[in-house]
């Protein structure tokens, strides 16, 4: 067995004996769903907030882009977790799918926060969900979380995502926001796409591939989180990424060692941004991002490195 893999094993049995009501926001989403999974199956409540009519206790009833919530459905939660949006890389950005991914992250964050500040008894934590797109382009500069915002579409974004949460913050409420970055995950994100390349062979590198991914294992993302929501000591930003970023061009290397196919191939910058336009720029871009608090808070890594990290998604 290996280090993270026993590491995981270690986690299942230091099970928080403590049983909370957790409200989730982007419960259907990759990040979101295995940690609905991970907090049932440790015997936590877990209410999912949803579009449609509730279909039972479980379910709250809200409408992110509206700015929406039943904050009767929050009461009684021990923690509300936000990890709702419009999916950043699910299709080339026109002015109007910008304008979706702005407002189904403010609208939806001002919401829940306002409802949070509402309640009589409110929740011992808001967490909600951001991303390194924070810092912008970065080249290979490392940054942690005492680093400005950059410049651009996503940096403004998540400023504006993050500063929605305030009402929770302003009313009292221990406040976390996760700056989340590259989910390696065998389904859904930028690696459920690129695994099935992979798988045939048709991998490799973007553009030149020196551009810096700072990337996270699934399981340790749910870690992060939930240890996050455990530590009644720990508010304000938090970078959820890998100790160790690399390069474009040492992922595309790592993928290939670990499914053993040959990456010889690589897409040319100028083919991906005339294929993505102003998307491309997130994949072009370097973001060599620290999870410095996080390790600070005691936090541990099953899957430091990459190809533990790959290995863990298959």
């Amino acid at each position: 067995m290996d280090a993270g893999r026993e590491r995981m094993d270690a986690g299942r049995e230091r099970v928080d004996r403590r049983r909370s009501r957790v409200a989730v926001a982007g419960a259907s989403g990759l990040v979101g769903g295995a940690l609905v999974r991970s907090l049932a199956a440790d015997g936590h409540e877990v209410v999912r907030l949803v579009r449609h009519a509730p279909r039972g206790a479980d379910e709250v009833r809200w409408d992110p882009e509206a700015g929406r919530v039943d904050a009767a459905g929050l009461a009684g939660c021990d923690a509300v977790v936000n990890l709702a949006g419009a999916g950043v890389g699910d299709r080339r950005w026109t002015d109007a799918y910008k304008t979706r991914i702005r407002s189904s992250r403010v609208h939806g964050t001002t919401a829940l926060a306002e409802a949070v500040a509402s309640l009589d008894r409110p929740p011992r934590v808001f967490l909600n969900g951001s991303a390194i797109g924070f810092y912008g382009e970065t080249g290979d500069r490392p940054v942690d979380e005492d680093a400005p915002a950059g410049e651009g579409f996503l940096p403004s974004l998540c400023v504006e995502w993050e500063a929605a949460a305030d009402p929770a913050r302003h009313a009292g409420v221990r406040t976390v926001l996760a700056r989340t970055g590259l989910v390696v995950a065998r389904q859904g994100g930028a690696w459920g796409r690129l695994f099935p390349l992979f798988r045939v062979g048709l991998g490799g590198r973007l553009g030149d591939g020196s551009q810096y991914w700072s990337f996270v294992a699934l399981h340790d993302e749910v870690a992060a989180i939930r240890h996050l929501l455990d530590h009644d000591d720990l508010s304000g930003p938090f970078n959820l990424t890998a100790p160790h970023p690399l390069t474009n061009r040492e992922i595309t290397a790592a993928m290939g060692r670990v499914l053993h196919r040959p990456a010889p191939f690589a897409v040319p910058a100028p083919v991906l941004r005339a294929a993505l336009g102003e998307m491309s720029g997130d994949v072009l871009g370097s973001a060599r991002v620290l999870p410095a608090r996080l390790l600070a808070s005691g936090f541990r890594f099953a899957f430091p490195e990459i190809d533990g990290a790959i290995r863990a998604a298959l």
